[in-house]
């Protein structure tokens, strides 16, 4: 189902390069399944994404999440953890970061003190136009490597997968 040749994972911390891999590897099952291609397509586009935002030393996770704040300021840590389905535990990790390095802020959440309300720093505030910018010039990349419309389709289709697998409705 998907070319071996676009299958080898270049990105891999071995000493071999996808040149050396014999022709005839056989990937098996993998190379009709679905997850796998998303995960290879996935570190495909993350590893221009790092390159990407080298220069703001940003993961795409935590891209989102100043994001997410900076278009919902006052959300609580939960709220944007669950809406970015990021682990509790990973996500307190790389708030600590963000608040470490002047992004965001902690404040009270109102109501309930035992959580907290996230908003942008002004600083985390004024580096936002260029992380839009630069994820912008990222995904122009990504159309440009598929096609407009082939972009489009992948998208709906990969938003239509989440809703449903999440939602539970794809269960049989």
């Amino acid at each position: 189902m998907f070319p071996r040749a676009r299958m080898i994972d270049s990105s891999s911390t071995s000493d071999t390069k996808p040149g050396d891999l014999p022709a005839s590897l056989d990937f098996g099952p993998l190379s009709e399944r679905l997850g796998y291609a998303l995960r290879r397509a996935q570190v495909a586009v993350f590893r221009d994404f790092f390159k990407a935002f080298e220069p703001f030393d940003l993961k795409p996770a935590q891209y989102s999440i100043l994001t997410i704040i900076e278009l919902n300021p006052g959300l609580k840590q939960t709220q944007v953890a669950d809406a970015l389905g990021i682990k509790r535990t990973n996500f307190v990790a790389m708030i600590d970061e963000l608040e470490t390095r002047g992004l965001l802020r902690r404040d009270e959440a109102v109501g309930d003190r035992r959580s907290y309300a996230l908003v942008l720093t002004p600083a985390g505030e004024a580096l936002m136009p260029k992380l839009h910018a630069t994820s912008a010039e990222h995904e122009r990349r990504v159309i440009a490597a598929l096609g407009p419309e082939r972009h489009a389709e992948m998208a709906l289709a990969m938003h239509e997968l989440v809703s449903q697998l999440e939602d539970g409705v794809a269960e049989e």
